[in-house]
């Protein structure tokens, strides 16, 4: 099954008869390189291929050659183990050869993955977890129309399967809100799933109604009708109303062998039956498409970041008097507004902007300040598309809520995306909320992220200035923030490195030093005092940077006390004490070792009352130190 030496271009003004041919050959070559690589999903690839293949003929003005054009169009593959269709259209469009289809797909060290991610340039983002593609266009959608100010669509291939997720439904009644008319999705209704029909299967009726109750405009069509696609796709870029082409298909089109026949999900065709596969499609072809291009002459758009934000001087971080009472949140807000003079950023909410104070970025810079209401998941996705895009987002709910969207968040790691994200209200610190508030599980989650950040400021002059901070960081950054208002601890100026510590108490007769951050640091030095009063001398720590830790302050402070308490407003499992167990590790060190967390369940309280019954209030860090240097 090798490619033929004949090259034919194709483009727009290509008759369907060849447009037809190129779908064939986007069948072969799924074919070719799933069997080649005895791996893949070529009877999910064989069914959209009609779609992809007027699309891009026709529809998607894009070049090639230059994917980092800012006015040409995005392409998200939200059924990304449709891989193999992906590469072929790759390989049509002279961006990949077939040698490296047919010998590199799905091989260790190679860039055409299982799924696609964006170590392809043609990739915006890691797809693969279904039902975060149309989240993923829709906020390139928001970026592309509300920030650059650009008319480029957004076309967005999705499988029927993943219609059963929330966050598509998320996506779409935020597509329906904001009236993105510059957004596509194509539903490839298959009827067949990994493990059987789908909820609806061919009920393209059904998928229709739900698409228009949530705002957006269906059109059903018939997926292998190439004129009818084309009249879909058509209307849907007439710039009227963001837009569902729910497309009936058959999974394995085209090799009568496996088509809409249940048990060949993700499953290559045998060499045999490959080779029957490949005649019955018409055999090997080596047809070249150049689409549509993007406009020659891109408007006038406002700064979008990169280079525009990086390496623009910092704004100064708000100022606070040492010893007044600031909520962290307070100063993450306060600093957002600052950060509001570089053009990058931007602010995304999910309805609680008045208790995380996101709202004071709305209320100085209303144009760069989005709402997602109740819908962390599309808030993470809306951050994702506008990093994308070069912008720095920041997005902001309370921590227990981010959890909601943590494989947003694992997959925007796999984007290689930066962005910042901040968690208020954590731990039992909250107070009368009760647990269903609390975040407990946070720092766990993102400490687990590949490449993430952890920050967890105690006081509103560090919260401010590693809010600034975040927006220069690579990756995923995490703002970790209490609800109560603590005493500023640090003066202006002071810097806080991101993998640094700060030793708030220190003496040459420390022989126990106590570990905090956030509301749990005030209770410590509370500790200290009270300790003091009773001969022990205490070391601080404020351990503000949780990701990188700083095992240098760690190791000294385990050689020259001996002990160490470690106090989180958070689980035992994931959290600041496994950070500094690492890290003491990591460097030789085995000191005596106390571990105050929340390991019951909470409930209602003032925020004393639930430091006590958790454990971690100064009176427990006292009794825990005295427990060792009494050892």
């Amino acid at each position: 099954m090798t490619a033929s030496a004949t090259t034919t271009a194709l483009g727009p003004d290509s008759d369907l008869a060849q447009v037809f041919e190129l779908a064939q050959q986007l069948r072969v070559d799924s074919v070719r390189a799933s069997t080649a690589a005895g791996s893949g999903h070529p009877t999910s690839s064989l069914s959209a291929a009609d779609l992809m293949a007027v699309l891009m003929t026709r529809h998607l003005r894009y070049d090639w050659d230059a994917p980092d054009n800012p006015a040409a169009d995005h392409l998200v593959f939200s059924k990304g183990h449709a891989s193999p269709l992906l590469y072929a259209m790759f390989k049509a469009a002279g961006a990949i050869g077939d040698d490296e289809l047919m010998t590199t797909y799905r091989r260790f060290g190679h860039r055409l993955q299982g799924h696609p991610t964006p170590v392809l340039p043609w990739v915006d983002v890691a797809t693969g977890s279904l039902g975060q593609g149309v989240a993923y266009g829709v906020g390139i959608a928001l970026a592309g129309r509300e920030l650059e100010k650009r008319d480029y669509r957004v076309w967005v291939l999705c499988g029927d399967s993943e219609m059963t997720e929330g966050s598509v439904w998320e996506a779409l009644d935020k597509a329906g809100h904001h009236r993105l008319a510059g957004f596509t999705a194509l539903v490839d209704v298959n009827r067949l799933g990994q493990c059987g029909p789908t909820e609806l299967e061919w009920d393209t009726d059904a998928y229709a109604r739900r698409v228009e109750a949530f705002g957006c405009r269906a059109l059903v069509v018939d997926g292998h009708d190439l004129e009818a696609i084309d009249g879909a796709l058509t209307t849907a870029a007439d710039g009227r109303a963001p837009t569902v082409v729910v497309a009936r298909t058959v999974k394995g089109r085209g090799v009568a062998e496996v088509a809409d026949k249940n048990g060949w999900h993700g499953k290559p065709l045998p060499d045999d039956m490959a080779e029957r596969a490949v005649s019955a499609l018409g055999g090997v072809r080596d047809l070249r498409v150049r689409g549509p291009r993007p406009p020659a002459t891109p408007p006038t758009v406002v700064p979008t970041g990169g280079t525009e934000g990086r390496g623009v001087e910092p704004p100064p971080p708000p100022r606070f008097e040492v010893g007044e009472k600031v909520a962290t949140r307070v100063a993450y807000g306060s600093a957002l507004v600052a950060l509001g003079a570089r053009p990058d950023v931007v602010v995304l909410d999910a309805e609680v902007g008045n208790s995380t104070h996101t709202e004071d970025f709305r209320d100085a810079h209303p144009e760069r300040f989005f709402q997602t209401y109740i819908a962390e998941q599309q808030m993470i996705a809306d951050a994702v598309g506008m990093a994308v895009r070069g912008f720095r987002p920041y997005a902001t709910t309370f921590a227990a809520f981010l959890t909601r969207a943590h494989d947003f968040i694992r997959m925007a790691a796999v984007s290689q995306v930066s962005m910042a994200l901040c968690g208020t209200h954590c731990g039992v610190e909250i107070g009368a909320d009760g647990p269903s508030q609390m975040g407990l599980e946070d720092l766990a989650m993102m400490r687990a992220v590949l490449g993430s950040t952890v920050l967890y400021p105690s006081d509103a002059t560090s919260a401010a200035a590693l809010t600034v901070a975040m927006a220069d960081l690579d990756g995923i950054s995490y703002l970790r923030t209490t609800r109560g208002a603590h005493p500023v601890l640090y003066p202006e100026g002071e810097t806080f490195p991101v993998g640094g510590a700060k030793v708030l108490r220190r003496s040459e007769h420390d022989e126990i030093t106590l570990v905090g951050a956030g509301v749990t640091l005030h209770e410590c030095l509370a500790a200290a005092e009270r300790l003091a009063g009773d001969g022990v001398h205490a070391r601080v720590v404020d351990l503000y940077s949780v990701k990188p830790v700083d095992t240098e302050v760690l190791a000294r402070a385990a050689e020259e006390t001996g002990a160490l308490v470690v106090v989180e407003d958070h689980r035992p499992q994931g959290g600041i004490g496994e950070a500094v167990l690492s890290a003491l590790a990591a460097a030789g060190q085995r000191p005596a070792f106390a571990h105050l967390a929340v390991t019951g369940l909470p409930g209602s309280g003032t925020t004393d009352e639930l430091l006590g019954a958790a454990g971690i209030s100064r009176g427990h860090v006292v009794r825990a130190a005295h427990r060792l240097v009494g050892r």
